[in-house]
This record gives structure tokens, C-alpha cells and sequence, in this order.
């Protein structure tokens, strides 16, 4: 008897306004479902996608049903987009592993459509089964890429393949033998965009716990950037079959699923069919090169999170050195005016600057009957000083110079009758 444990998180990312993921976690099947098609259409599908899943898996859950299950579930999406003008063109993907019995054995049913991913990580070795149906990835098979320069092509996210963009969908099964300790990773692209075979390895080895790897993927992703939406079910096989690497444990079928027995009609066993064919597992040196392209493309994350990083820092420094002398500016400023019949002082430009408006300092007490009717049109328009002792000084200077004048004025002797020429302005004091 084979017995599952399980872990799921997701996150909207850094970057988009909603979640068009979707995890599925029950006793016997799991899922991750990343929609497509707009804000609300990929919401749609993906949960659409998920749903009919399950139900439909529920009434049939077997290998083949399973496969089924995700025909049953691109008809439906694509159904509701054909009744839905707004909802036309939605579309998910959809990766699934469920644990079935086929003639008296457990089985590891996995299927595939789009570019989330399954992982197997077996001794210590990480192992992606599934295949982006993507236009990169159809590249890479065909030679015209490297895996390490897909990881980066701008054509990575269109895919070839996916629920609900059209009547019929294609879809990629696998049968796994459930060996005891062995792990997968179900992940949307969110995931396998920002994080690289290293860190999936660093994370599965060491925590043990399904929940608590799920959520630091997630964490990890949105650290490495967040572009995308993230979401990861990592499921454990806890009693399985002992590994005696007798039997291959993954194979592939192209779209119906071979019952496992390998039993024929008269119940006599018989071998896998051949045409079956077999995931193959690399060769060291292979393994090693994969492990320098890995280093490659790791290293090309960090040096454009580090670009990232140094342009954040530099828009920030930027925004906040204008900030800052916008502020001096406005701030180092004083000017004296008018408000109503009293001179107050205020701080800031007369007028305002930007978003900067004066404040008032300080009220004088000082009005307009203290201060020479000559003074009056500045003060109207304001007066400018560069602190406010300053201002002050101006004010202290009107007031005395006001004070000066009138009693200069009101001393002068009477007229007397002789004739006297005195020049102009002769008798005014302080002028």
C-alpha cells in the first residue's frame, strides 16, 4: 500500500494584480493549473480546469481516467470561453500526478499540457519529466537552442500547447513507480523562471517537510524576482516500493495509459510493449555538463539581479536627491508679508514651489499703522530673507525706522517769520 504526503503554497508575485494560478491537493491527486487569457479569463480557466479535474477523475480514477479527466477539462474551458465573448481565448495549463491502482498495483499516473513542470527527485538527483510545450522548447528539440539559452528567449512563454484554446488537446502521460522517499514538484513557471536546478535540489533535500518546501519555493521565487505568479505541490512518497533499480521507475506513453500489469487477456504476464519508450537516465558526464550550463544560467540570474538591484538603488538615490533639494530649497527660505493689516513671516517660497506651499513662522504683531506707507506695495508682494533672524531684523528695522521718522517729525520747531531756504526733504530725520 502506498501512502502520499503533501505540501502546496501560492503567490501572486511581485508583479501581477491577481492569482491565475490554482493547486490541487486531495488523499490521491495533485495538480497546478497556471491560466492564461486576461485578468479574469485565466482566473476562469485555470479553475474551471482544476474542478473538472477532480470530478471527473473522481468517477474514473485510474490511469486512463485520469487522462481522460484532462480532456474532460479542455472541453469545458473551451466550451465556457465559446458562450463567454469576454472569455474567448482563455486557456491553462495543467500538470497532474495522481496515485491509481491498476490490476492490484499502485501506480503513479502523471500528466502533462503547457509549461508547468513535474519533478522527480530520486537520491539525490533531480529529474524534470514533463516537457515545456512551448515554442523554446520545441527549438531546443529540433537544435536550434541550448537549454540555457531558452531559459532566457523571448519566445519561452508562448506556448504550443495548452487547456481550452481549442476543441482538442494532446496530452503527455507518464506511468511512475511509486518508490519509498522518492519526491515531486509540481510548479507553475513562476517558479522554474526565477529558481534553477540548485536551489530545487537545496530546497528537497533539506527540508523535509512537504508544506514547509512548498512555501519556501514560493518565498524563494518572489526574492529572485516574483515576475509571476508562483505556486508549488510538492508530494512525497512516505511508503512506496523499495528502489532496486531493476525497472525503469518513469516511463512515458503518448496519450493513452498502458496498464502497468502488462498482463493479456489470458492473464499470462508479458513484458511492457516496447514501443513504450523509456525516460533516460544521463550519464555522468552528461550530468556534469548539465550541472556547468545550470552554474551558467544561475550565474546569469544573479547578474541580472544584481542589475535589477543596482538600477533600484540608483532610481531611489535619484528620487530622493530631488526630493531632498526641492526641500532645502523651499525650507531655507523666509519671507515677510502681509496677512491682512499684520506682517507675519513665513517659510518658504513666496508663491509656493512644487508641491512645497509657505508655512507661516511666526506673527509679528506688527501692522501696517507701525511700518512707513513707502514699505507697504513689498510687503504685499513679499519680501525675502535667507533665515528667519533675519526676517525679523527687516521687521525690527521698519518698525524703527517708522519710530525714527514720526518723531523727527512732530520735534520740528514752529515756522518762524523770516524768510528760510531749506532744500527738499532737509529737515526729515534718518533720510
Amino acid at each position: 500500500m502506498t501512502v502520499l504526503r503533501s505540501g502546496s503554497a501560492s503567490d501572486v508575485g511581485l508583479v501581477r494584480s491577481s492569482n491565475q494560478d490554482l493547486a490541487l491537493e486531495t488523499s490521491s491527486l495533485f495538480a497546478v493549473a497556471d491560466g492564461m487569457g486576461g485578468h479574469a479569463g485565466g482566473e476562469v480557466a485555470s479553475r474551471l480546469a482544476i474542478e473538472e479535474l477532480s470530478a471527473a477523475f473522481g468517477r474514473q480514477p485510474t490511469g486512463s481516467g485520469l487522462a481522460e479527466a484532462v480532456t474532460s477539462a479542455n472541453a469545458v474551458v473551451w466550451e465556457h470561453s465559446q458562450d463567454n465573448a469576454d472569455l474567448r481565448g482563455m486557456g491553462t495549463t495543467l500538470t497532474a500526478v495522481a496515485l491509481v491502482d491498476e490490476g492490484g498495483r499502485d501506480v503513479l499516473a502523471l500528466v502533462n499540457v503547457g509549461d508547468s513542470r513535474s519533478y522527480r527527485y530520486h537520491d539525490g538527483e533531480l529529474t524534470q519529466i514533463t516537457n515545456d510545450h512551448s515554442l523554446a522548447e520545441e527549438m531546443v528539440l529540433n537544435g536550434e537552442l541550448t537549454p540555457a539559452e531558452a531559459a532566457f528567449h523571448p519566445h519561452r512563454h508562448i506556448l504550443t500547447r495548452a487547456l481550452g484554446v481549442s476543441p482538442d488537446v494532446k496530452v503527455d502521460v507518464w506511468r511512475i513507480r511509486p518508490v519509498r522517499g522518492d519526491r515531486f514538484l509540481l510548479s507553475s513557471d513562476g517558479l522554474t523562471n526565477e529558481l534553477g536546478t540548485n536551489q530545487l535540489i537545496e530546497v528537497l533535500s533539506t527540508v523535509t517537510d512537504p508544506q514547509a518546501a512548498a512555501e519556501l519555493f514560493v518565498r524563494a521565487a518572489r526574492t529572485h524576482g516574483g515576475s509571476d505568479n508562483i505556486t508549488a505541490v510538492v508530494v512525497d512518497v512516505i511508503v512506496g516500493e523499495e528502489d532496486t533499480g531493476s525497472v525503469p521507475a518513469v516511463m512515458a506513453v503518448s496519450s493513452e495509459f498502458v496498464d502497468p500489469t502488462g498482463m493479456a487477456p489470458d492473464g499470462v504476464a508479458e513484458p511492457l510493449p516496447l514501443s513504450v519508450p523509456e525516460i533516460r537516465i544521463p550519464d555522468r558526464r552528461e550530468r556534469r555538463k548539465a550541472k556547468r550550463r545550470e552554474r551558467r544560467r544561475d550565474r546569469g540570474r544573479r547578474l541580472i539581479t544584481f542589475r535589477t538591484l543596482l538600477f533600484v538603488i540608483l532610481f531611489v538615490a535619484i528620487v530622493g536627491a530631488g526630493y531632498f533639494s526641492v526641500r532645502w530649497y523651499n525650507t531655507n527660505s523666509y519671507f515677510v508679508k502681509l496677512n491682512g493689516n499684520e506682517l507675519v513671516i513665513y517659510q518658504g517660497r513666496i508663491g509656493g514651489f512644487l508641491w512645497y506651499h509657505p508655512v507661516e513662522a511666526q506673527r509679528t504683531g506688527v501692522t501696517t499703522a507701525d511700518v512707513g506707507p513707502t514699505y507697504l506695495p513689498a510687503l504685499q508682494s513679499g519680501v525675502e530673507e535667507s533665515t528667519i533672524g533675519n526676517a525679523r531684523t527687516y521687521v525690527k528695522n521698519l518698525v524703527s525706522d517708522h519710530l525714527s521718522t514720526h518723531t523727527t517729525t512732530s520735534t520740528l520747531p514752529p515756522a518762524s517769520s523770516a524768510t528760510t531756504t531749506t532744500a527738499p526733504g532737509a529737515g526729515l530725520g534718518g533720510t
